[in-house]
């Protein structure tokens, strides 16, 4: 890389520079650079005028010059080469292409708008650059510096578009963007290789007295030793661990070779001693489990597998590198990638039963995975010990072989065929005893089992308003309750206090998440909200978790599951409840209370419960508010389980708007015509109808919902 061929380009009117760019001299007149620098964003129009300013100050003054856009890519590559108007004498460049899988050192010059004072200064880029991150299309660079946004809140790296990028003395691509999830520590480029064989890019050349690309690849030599006096103590630990494994010279510098390769290494006049074999364990962070891997079609010899376990135990306590080989990796990011796509909801399902003690990696926070956190949670997972115990002399199953038998047990055929013989390879490399592993995967059977034998009853979530300051957030904890009594909690309520839009986004993730378990079907799903008395007002079935990309209109969660209250607060209020509500549920079904004027007041209510509606499990509540919400506590304190109530009546005459409902009908349907009956109220908002509230506690076959002891809410949005 040579500075006096950094170019600043800027490109705008003829009366305004409207855009800055970087760029470099690949020739006596030419300069390459990325396109976008030189079009008006606004119409996709070249920019009538362009001028470069050639050189850096460590070589003096710097002078500009007109230029002239001679090329771009046919397929929208966003690179450009520039004629300059003058001429300066200077060689061509040497072009290249990363190989191998290492990580390569980067540099380059560019004017980012962070460095710019009263005027564009030049900026040293560096960092690494990673040739399996990306799709392929582009380069990642991962930055050392990382400078702050601007406050008008545009690129830190905004500027140095068109910088050229060079691993050592070879240019390798064109910085062509800044992704924002980033934070201004990544870039990315466009590859050299991918446009210096454009025939006309090469004709360019030509004319300018360039001589034709040729590319050289590039890659990262394979590490050696440190003198003697200069190593740790863990490298000479590791050098004695792997003495025994190697009494042939020849045989150890073949597996070096080949597991140079492997990693990514550049392996030309690579003949390693046992310190440069430690060298390149210590180098790569999946080494020391590759090395495992080439070496284990010799562990039939118990010898040679006993100290190959040593070895591997050993490496990993000393912190050498995770649990898997790159091939293993790849492997099983493969598998869950496949299983992911028609099961998004398993592996979270799976870590949590299988790992239940553990602290999980934030990807299996949420109920669905998605795709790109697959990798990262992988690499956390890999760290996790197992504690359970194992025959004596072998190490523990690591958690991630636990999890995968998990998997493995819930998917068929080949898929769990393909499962079951990584998890077994992997044992095998790291000497896991064959009972332990047999032990797991029983374990996984028995819980696959009832998984498939144990539906979904109830997506439940518990409410608790934060009362912060900001207003209207709540505390937000999500569970399935299973046929069988089981519970699963999916979101727990540690994270931050939730608006009702993100607590309704949450609902919606778990309920998806419980639809796509097998079995489950793709009925419409019961919904408990489980609140304290105090929130038995608030309008949660009309909480909207908004559309992906605004594709659809916002749509309540009342409308696409059957939501209702439960309030286990009345548990503690009344000792005698849980029975009472056991008997209504036997005896009562098909009895409905319905309140009117001769009701009279809640002790006139409390009698008729204790008398003639004894058993009745149903209330459907008329009448003026303030009358009605005490009715509410005073059905609920005795044991009614299911009340019905319009929480925007005034009055009696109200009554017509839930006529709709067929509130005395069928009670089994009740919870569904309420859901039909809100999708009717969103799609029609223009019509004064009745907003329903619904309180169903669970039948006593039914999981009961766990006791609160919740904050009294705020009052404000979303009470009637």
């Amino acid at each position: 890389m040579d500075p006096a061929r950094l170019a600043l380009i800027r490109s705008g009117t003829k009366d305004e520079t409207r855009s800055t760019g970087s760029g470099y001299l690949i020739g006596p007149r030419l300069v390459l650079t990325a396109r976008h620098v030189l079009v008006n964003r606004e119409t996709g129009e070249l920019w009538p005028r362009i001028s470069a300013r050639i050189g850096h100050f460590e070589n003096g003054p710097s002078h500009t010059v007109r230029a002239e856009l001679l090329w771009t890519p046919a397929d929208d590559l966003d690179v450009a080469l520039l004629r300059v108007d003058h001429a300066t004498d200077t060689p061509g460049v040497v072009w290249g292409r990363p190989a191998g899988r290492v990580p390569l050192p980067y540099q380059g010059l560019g004017y980012p708008k962070a460095a710019a004072a009263d005027r564009r200064e030049a900026e040293y880029l560096r960092g690494t650059l990673a040739p399996l991150s990306g799709s392929g299309r582009h380069y990642v660079l991962d930055q050392g510096p990382a400078p702050v946004p601007g406050t008008d809140g545009g690129n830190a790296w905004g500027g140095a578009s068109g910088a050229a990028v060079f691993c050592g003395d070879v240019l390798v691509g064109v910085v062509v963007q800044e992704p924002a999830a980033y934070g201004a520590r990544r870039l990315l480029a466009v590859p050299a290789h991918s446009f210096v064989q454009d025939r006309d890019f090469l004709d360019h050349l030509a004319r300018h007295a360039c001589a034709s690309p040729e590319l050289v690849t590039i890659g990262v030599p394979a590490p050696r030793a440190a003198p003697g006096t200069e190593r740790t103590p863990t490298e000479r630990t590791l050098e004695k661990l792997l003495l025994p494994l190697f009494t042939d010279p020849a045989a150890r510098t073949a597996y070096a070779r080949e597991l140079a390769g492997e990693l990514g290494y550049d392996t030309d006049d690579y003949a390693p001693t046992t310190a440069d074999l430690v060298a390149l364990l210590q180098a790569h962070p999946r080494a020391h489990a590759a090395l495992g891997q080439a070496l284990a079609p010799r562990v039939a010899d118990p010898a040679f597998r006993s100290r190959l376990t040593a070895f591997l135990t050993q490496a990993r306590a000393l912190g050498c590198g995770p649990l898997l080989s790159p091939a293993e990796f790849d492997e099983l990011l493969q598998l869950l990638a496949e299983i992911r796509r028609e099961q998004p909801a398993l592996l979270h399902l799976a870590a949590h039963d299988a790992l239940p003690y553990a602290v999980l990696p934030d990807g299996l926070a949420r109920p669905r995975i998605e795709e790109d956190e697959l990798g990262p949670t992988i690499e956390a997972l890999e760290e996790l010990p197992d504690g359970e115990r194992v025959p004596d002399g072998s190490p523990p199953v690591p958690a991630l072989l636990r999890l995968v038998e998990y998997v493995g047990a819930s998917v068929d055929g080949e898929r769990q065929h393909r499962l079951r013989a990584w998890s077994q390879q992997t044992a095998d490399r790291i000497g896991i005893h064959v009972d332990a592993l047999r032990e797991r995967r029983g374990d996984a059977a028995q819980w696959a089992k009832r998984r498939r034998n144990s539906l979904v009853s109830r997506v439940v979530m518990e409410l608790e308003h934060s009362g912060t300051a900001d207003g209207d957030r709540y505390r937000c904890r999500i569970r399935l309750d299973r046929a069988d009594g089981t519970r699963r909690i999916l979101k727990d309520p540690s994270s931050e206090p939730k608006t009702p839009q993100q607590a309704a986004r949450a609902l919606a993730e778990a309920v998806s998440a419980a639809r796509q378990e097998p079995g489950q079907g793709d009925h419409v799903p019961w919904v408990t909200v489980v609140v304290d008395r105090h929130g038995l007002h608030l309008a949660v079935d009309e909480w909207e978790p908004g559309a992906p990309e605004d594709l659809l209109p916002s749509w309540p969660i009342g409308a696409d599951y059957q939501v209702s209250f439960s309030c286990p607060e009345f548990d503690r209020i009344a000792a005698d409840r849980a029975q009472d509500q056991e008997r209504r549920w036997k005896k009562g079904r098909t009895a409905v209370l319905v309140t009117g004027p001769a009701c009279g007041d809640s002790r006139k209510l409390m009698h008729l419960l204790r008398t003639e509606h004894r058993d009745t499990a149903r209330a459907v509540l008329h009448g003026p508010a303030d009358q009605r919400q005490s009715w509410l506590q005073v059905c609920l304190a005795l044991g009614v389980p299911v009340v019905l109530w319009d929480r925007d009546a005034t009055g009696y005459e109200d009554a017509e708007r839930l006529g709709e409902l067929a509130p005395a009908g069928e009670l089994d349907g009740l919870a569904e015509r309420v859901r039909v009956f809100r999708s009717h109220t969103a799609a029609h908002p223009e019509e004064r109808r009745a907003r329903p509230s619904l309180v169903w506690e669970p039948d006593s076959s039914h999981p009961r919902t766990e006791q609160l002891h919740l904050r009294d809410p705020w009052r404000g949005t979303h009470a009637s």
